[in-house]
């Protein structure tokens, strides 16, 4: 019997799966997320490979207004690879209040509300939606139950003081995915959140 005759359907995963949003941050041992360049010092090969392997599913991100204002002023004439020409060429939607004032391409307002925005973009063909250093954005999606996972570099070092990517009180279960240490000692880890 060949399966061309089968009545059961086959699997799309366009229909059967929602995309993903991916939150990936870097974060001290205390879990520090403001200004990463202040306790992250060395990007190892590796944590270049695990950067290229979460980019290289993504073909929109999410943005907050002050890592856009920041970004687009300096991502446009970076040669800093592979992240340069990803985040330079994505789709991005960024969460503000006001019109963007800087030109950048690709990237537009979120108009209306942001929790609403993500979930129809969810239902949207594509890969996976990334969140990328915005942590008063990253907070809100994942108290809105919209980061499906994270993507944390964790560096060897405690920063002692700035924003922390989760608040207190904030409770959530997680499943670990994978867990590897760089050659310079951060830890690449990979969530997934759970639903609860």
């Amino acid at each position: 019997m060949g399966f061309a005759d089968d009545s059961r359907g086959s699997f799309d995963p366009k229909v059967e799966c929602m995309r993903k949003v991916v939150a990936y941050t870097l974060v001290s041992l205390d879990g520090v997320a403001e200004d990463p360049d202040q306790f992250l010092f060395d990007f190892d090969p590796v944590m270049l490979a695990n950067l290229t392997a979460v980019i290289g599913t993504q073909d929109t991100v999410l943005l907050g207004r002050a890592m856009y204002e920041e970004w687009s002023d300096y991502w446009p004439s970076s040669t800093d690879q592979p992240f340069a020409d990803f985040i330079n060429n994505v789709d991005k939607y960024v969460a503000t209040a006001t019109p963007l004032t800087r030109e950048w391409r690709n990237a537009e307002a979120i108009r209306g509300r942001i929790d609403e925005f993500v979930r129809e973009l969810k239902t949207r063909d594509g890969g996976d939606i990334g969140v990328h250093g915005s942590i008063a954005l990253t907070q809100s999606l994942f108290a809105a139950g919209l980061i499906d996972e994270l993507q944390l570099v964790i560096a060897p070092r405690v920063a002692g003081r700035g924003r922390r990517l989760f608040e207190e009180g904030w409770t959530r279960s997680l499943a670990l995915v994978d867990a590897i240490a760089s050659p310079t000692g951060s830890l690449l880890v990979h969530y997934t959140v759970s639903a609860d």
